[in-house]
């Protein structure tokens, strides 16, 4: 499959916004990663996935979304939960203003704000190129859009989604390395 853009990735969710407008179904997900990045802060140009948690009408979804595929010869699994696992049990999300479904039916979306993704991108954080992964220039760039000063703020960021005995040494320390970049290209010390 190719890439997915951000029209595509746009186009995609408005099928399943029609097609639960036509079934009378409230139909809930969020949104985040490479997907997020494309079409909320303009950031990325493509992405293999969308990768979201279905909130609301599971059942419907899948098949929506299988609809979808098949409507647009994409993989079935072009929108996916894989990234559950890093998820925080206290999210910071906010509803998407160009889904908001009537109270007949629709597509509502939720998605992290900077500061919430920027720690998940840090507590998933891959290598750069790594299945595709871009997480290190990601976590660079929200860094810049959540006004991140130091790594000092940037742990305590991420320390206030996720427990600190839940964040492993590497991405304390990837987290310190990215942040001295981003100071020095900002030209601070």
């Amino acid at each position: 499959m190719q890439a997915l853009e951000k029209d595509d990735i746009l186009r995609g969710l408005m099928k399943i916004d029609a097609k639960a407008k036509e079934a009378g179904v409230i139909a809930e997900i969020a949104i985040y990663g490479g997907a997020l990045l494309a079409i909320a802060f303009d950031i990325r140009r493509a992405t293999r996935d969308v990768d979201a948690v279905v909130r609301g009408s599971p059942d419907f979804l899948r098949k929506a979304a299988a609809e979808v595929a098949a409507e647009e010869d994409w993989t079935e699994d072009w929108l996916n939960d894989g990234v559950k696992g890093f998820t925080a049990a206290n999210e910071d999300m906010r509803l998407m203003q160009d889904f908001d479904p009537s109270e007949s039916g629709g597509l509502r979306i939720y998605t992290p704000t900077p500061q919430y993704l920027f720690a998940m991108k840090c507590m998933a954080m891959r290598p750069e190129g790594i299945d595709g992964s871009r997480d290190i220039s990601d976590i660079e760039t929200l860094a810049d859009i959540a006004e991140i000063k130091d790594a000092e703020a940037a742990l305590a960021l991420v320390e206030s989604f996720y427990p600190a005995f839940r964040i492993p040494a590497k991405v304390q320390f990837g987290v310190m390395e990215i942040m001295e970049r981003v100071a020095k290209r900002r030209g601070s010390p």
